[in-house]
């Protein structure tokens, strides 16, 4: 229930930024992120069409989003297993969570290179 919680409390994701680009490869929902470089950190904007999916990306957003690119490339989201997050998922949802954390992390990167 938490999960779907922060899902319904995320705000929408504009649809100009609802592009092919910002598709999530590797989940079975569509799953939509958004990042940009405010200062000297990286906020992330995204959006699932899938109820627990929103909530899983959400809940990413809230721990990585504000982070310099460094701290981003270099997060360890320890507590995805520390929780058993994963294990309550589905093969396919933990697979798409997994998804989700490479690409905001391949962000971090990027942006690290851009510097």
């Amino acid at each position: 229930e938490y999960i779907i919680d922060i899902g319904k409390k995320l705000p929408s994701l504009p649809e100009v930024f609802k592009t092919e680009d910002n598709i999530i490869k590797g989940c079975q929902s569509r799953v939509w992120l958004h990042s940009e470089k405010a200062d000297e950190n990286v906020v992330f904007k995204g959006e699932s069409d899938a109820v627990i999916v929103k909530g899983l990306i959400g809940l990413l957003i809230r721990v990585l989003s504000g982070h310099s690119p460094e701290e981003i490339a270099q997060a360890d989201l320890y507590f995805i297993d520390k929780i058993g997050m994963a294990q309550h998922l589905a093969q396919t949802r933990a697979n798409g969570l997994f998804a989700m954390v490479k690409q905001m992390k391949m962000y971090g990167i990027a942006y690290q290179q851009m510097n």
